[in-house]
């Protein structure tokens, strides 16, 4: 997803330091970017693909055989689970 071509309407600041502000600016530089279009770029990337990994399972075949198959089980009474539901949690 390219931040190029969206409205930027809210400021984000970080803070870091010498050092790692050295490199942001080279690895920007190299990338023909400012610092801020380089760490918004890499920023979204890196957050897409970590919901990514939240969102979508890859399984394999024999993954996804067994799966199917406990889908398709019959549904057994689990009391322990029932009363653990319906006890209070510790937020309320």
């Amino acid at each position: 997803m390219s931040t190029r071509n969206l409205s930027k309407t809210e400021r984000i600041d970080v803070r870091a330091s010498a050092p790692v502000k050295l490199l942001l600016q080279e690895a920007a530089r190299v990338s023909h970017k400012n610092v801020s279009e380089f760490l918004l770029d890499a920023g979204v990337t890196a957050a897409a693909q970590t919901l990514a990994d939240r969102r979508q399972f890859v399984l394999s075949d024999a993954q996804w055989q067994a799966f199917q198959e406990a889908l398709d089980r019959p549904v057994q009474s689990k009391p322990r689970l029932s009363r653990l539901l319906r006890e209070p949690g510790m937020l309320g």
